[in-house]
């Protein structure tokens, strides 16, 4: 073969491999899956009238020269006042006489919403029922013949699978956003019942409640929540899997509210040191820390130290697939359990009791709008929130600044006591810290996470 040869071969072979590399990729169509889909994504806005007159009035701190604090000491603080709290999300409809799925974040405590569909016909909408747990709702308008969403199967998601969103991101309507599927079976933190799949679809306030579609138009499931920083989208998104909201959105319809079944105990997840302590092979199964007295667990013979490792034949490979499981169960069925308990296994048998649930839709619960002297927002709790904590009174941390903050206070955190003062309601709590001495110290005593303990906080002169 000739240099000249040789050299027109090497050419010919540069271009073939460059032609394969600039040869273009197929890219996904939202196109058609928007036309197709769009009409079956609606706006979802809700209001409702917040009061403040169970709150104390108090009069600014001011500085004794300031001359406002003569008219603040002659004729108080202006009196209670009322105000619109409006809130925009999304939703979808899944059957054709106006069935609607959306985030139970987006209706809870609002008046009755208002339902906008992609032609700009809006209804008044009808709160069928209220899942806070998996953070589904129900709703319904009066309309027909329209057109509804079909329903996927998350289990055949794929990892890396183009996904698209359409929703109302900070009320801008029928906004698409796509992306791809990041993991799948994703569990969040204080999030028992639902695991996720995760997407770096962008998701703003706005789109909670929105339907989540794979290529084939499909909803695989509801966007539910974004991880932020900053309250925007920051490339983590959360959608539950649309058959777990399905499943839901058939026990509201029936009853109004979810039926699930309950064991009585608290569980750990086993880590390697702890699964060698207790003589176990691997990480598999769940920790029992504490019985409820007088529970099924109890009932059934169950200790704090047992490993529940099967569920009527079922392998506990995670901690977190225990709660689902017995979510799921009928109240008042036995189920089988295979425990480790001192270097054996042992079978027992638990029948399942109800779970205290969230209650057919109520008026809300009176809500602190504003931080209080020890810079806390406070609400009373919800009977459900009652029933959980197995608690008559006390008031729930909504917020927290200034000099709670500083003490250590956290949201989430229930005050019980105020200087040794039971505390059963929102209006006892202000009038409480409405009587403390500028610079004196108080201790609350604050329930968190099933323990006690007392934090001193100290007010500014």
């Amino acid at each position: 073969m000739t240099t000249r040869s040789v050299f027109l071969s090497f050419a010919l072979l540069c271009t073939i491999a460059a032609g394969a590399q600039a040869a273009p990729t197929v890219a996904p169509d939202f196109v058609t899956l928007v036309k197709q889909e769009g009409t079956t994504v609606v706006n979802i806005s809700t209001t409702r009238t917040i009061r403040d007159s169970d709150l104390e009035a108090e009069a600014p701190e001011l500085s004794p020269e300031d001359p406002l604090n003569e008219f603040f000491r002659r004729f108080g603080t202006p009196g209670p006042r009322e105000y619109l709290e409006r809130s925009l999300g999304s939703g979808f409809i899944i059957s054709e006489d106006g069935y609607i799925l959306t985030n139970a974040h987006v209706v809870a405590k609002m008046d009755q919403p208002t339902v906008k569909l992609q032609d700009k016909r809006e209804f008044k909408a009808k709160v069928i029922g209220i899942d806070q747990r998996t953070d589904v709702a129900l709703i319904k308008i009066e309309a027909k013949a329209l057109r509804k969403v079909t329903i996927g199967d998350p289990a055949k998601l794929e990892v890396g699978e183009w996904v698209a969103a359409i929703g109302s991101p900070f009320g801008f309507e029928n906004s698409v956003t796509a992306g791809i599927v990041s993991a799948k079976g994703r569990l969040l933190p204080d999030e028992s019942y639902v695991a996720f799949i995760q997407t770096d679809v962008a998701v703003n306030p706005g789109n909670s409640g929105g339907p989540l579609f794979n290529l084939r138009g499909e909803v695989v499931g509801i966007n539910s929540m974004i991880y932020s920083g900053s309250g925007g989208y920051m490339g983590l998104s959360f959608a539950t899997p649309i058959d777990v909201a399905m499943k839901v959105a058939g026990e509201l319809r029936a009853h109004g509210r979810v039926i699930r079944g309950r064991l009585g105990v608290r569980i750990q997840e086993l880590t390697p040191d702890l699964a060698t302590s207790f003589g176990l092979k691997s990480t598999d199964g769940a920790l029992v820390t504490m019985v409820e007295k007088g529970g099924p667990a109890e009932k059934a013979g169950l200790l704090i130290g047992d490993v529940i490792l099967k569920v009527d034949g079922k392998p506990i490979e995670s901690t977190s697939e225990l709660p689902r499981l017995i979510a799921a169960t009928t109240p008042g069925s036995t189920i089988a359990l295979e425990i480790w308990r001192r270097g054996a296994v042992k079978q027992l048998a638990a029948t399942i009791v109800e779970m205290p649930g969230e209650a057919p839709r109520a008026a809300p619960e009176p809500e602190q709008k504003r931080a209080s002297r020890l810079g806390l927002v406070v609400s009373d709790l919800t009977p459900a929130q009652r029933d959980a904590l197995d608690v008559t009174g006390g008031v729930l941390v909504r917020a927290v600044s200034g000099p709670a903050l500083k003490a250590g206070v956290l949201q989430g955190d229930l005050i019980v006591a105020v200087n040794d003062v039971k505390v059963e309601r929102v209006a006892e709590f202000n009038r409480l810290v409405a009587k403390l001495v500028p610079g004196s110290t108080v201790a609350l005593l604050i329930s968190r996470r099933g323990a006690l303990v007392y934090v001193p906080l100290r007010l500014p002169d």
